[in-house]
């Protein structure tokens, strides 16, 4: 092997330990997002799976369920693509804005 192929494989081997090491501080990493003015407030990790949701009791409405729902569901989805935004963000800092397949 050549010694820039030797330089090349160093330089991918210690890029393939920083991603490990970034997706394991992004896993623990945690995003909060809420709706309805603060009604719902729902926080997610970097794998983007639901730590908790907090509901103001206020926006308990039995004649309106559908409102609820709708609050969780944007708090949630809004939580989630904040958690996919800065996994992006943060590997492409390390890839230096090369996208590659199933980093994030």
């Amino acid at each position: 092997m050549s010694r820039g192929m030797g330089n090349i494989m160093k330089q991918a081997q210690q890029m393939q330990k920083r991603m490990a090491q970034l997706q394991e501080e992004l896993e623990k990493k945690e995003t909060e997002a809420s709706s309805g003015g603060g009604m719902v407030t729902a926080v997610v990790n970097g794998k983007q799976q639901l730590l908790s949701l907090k509901i103001d009791p206020a926006a308990v409405d039995p004649e309106d369920v559908e409102m609820l729902q709708d609050l969780v569901t944007a708090a949630v989805n809004e939580a989630i693509k904040q958690s996919q935004k800065t996994a992006q963000e943060e590997m492409g800092k390390l890839t230096g804005g090369m996208n590659i397949p199933g980093l994030c």
